[in-house]
């Protein structure tokens, strides 16, 4: 795994989305963002949510280490889950509203990078939660990296672009909220 192609990318995608998209439009392997873009930063944001809440609640013994466990767990959870949902929802919205063939490793591909704004504010809430705040207002900055990407790499025609950005930005948002939201109320539920 090439760390600094991971932050190239993710920064690229952030900061200038048309360039980055037209880059990942030429990667011949479509699943290339499986490995090296997708699962490494769900295990940064895993990472940086466990040492976040180690260091607000200290190193008091089990109990602390369990709590940030379970958030940790909580967000890798939602991440991976809402990745593979939004994926398969953003496919058949293709396929319906678009009418495109079956094509979810597409869909793979656009939901992983899409993510990128996600991926980056959950590894600054995490070391910083009283961030949270400002972060739920620019997770919609993920709208331009779908409305680039919707162009760049899916090629959807320029009448129907403005309709799919807003209801795969809706998707790549509430996707991984929803699972967090549902793993968090069964943690407490089985606790």
């Amino acid at each position: 795994m090439n760390y600094k192609d991971l932050f190239h990318i993710a920064l690229k995608l952030i900061s200038s989305p048309a360039a980055a998209w037209e880059e990942i439009r030429l990667e011949e392997d479509k699943q290339k963002v499986f490995m090296a873009f997708v699962y490494p930063l769900i295990g940064l944001c895993g990472l940086s949510v466990f040492i976040g809440t180690i260091f607000s609640l200290g190193w008091s013994g089990p109990q602390s280490f369990q709590i940030a466990m379970t958030k940790c767990c909580a967000v890798a959870v939602s991440l991976f889950g809402g990745y593979y949902l939004a994926s398969y929802l953003l496919n058949e919205l293709s396929m319906r509203m678009l009418k495109r063939e079956d094509n979810l490793l597409l869909m793979q591909q656009f939901a992983g990078y899409a993510m990128v704004v996600l991926f980056a504010l959950q590894i600054i809430i995490g070391l910083m939660p009283e961030f949270s705040i400002v972060a739920i207002l620019l997770q919609f900055y993920i709208a331009i990296v779908v409305w680039e990407g919707s162009d760049k790499l899916l090629q959807i025609a320029e009448n129907e672009r403005v309709r799919f950005t807003i209801i795969a930005t809706v998707i790549l948002v509430a996707c991984p909220t929803i699972i967090q939201f549902i793993f968090n109320k069964l943690t407490a539920i089985l606790n």
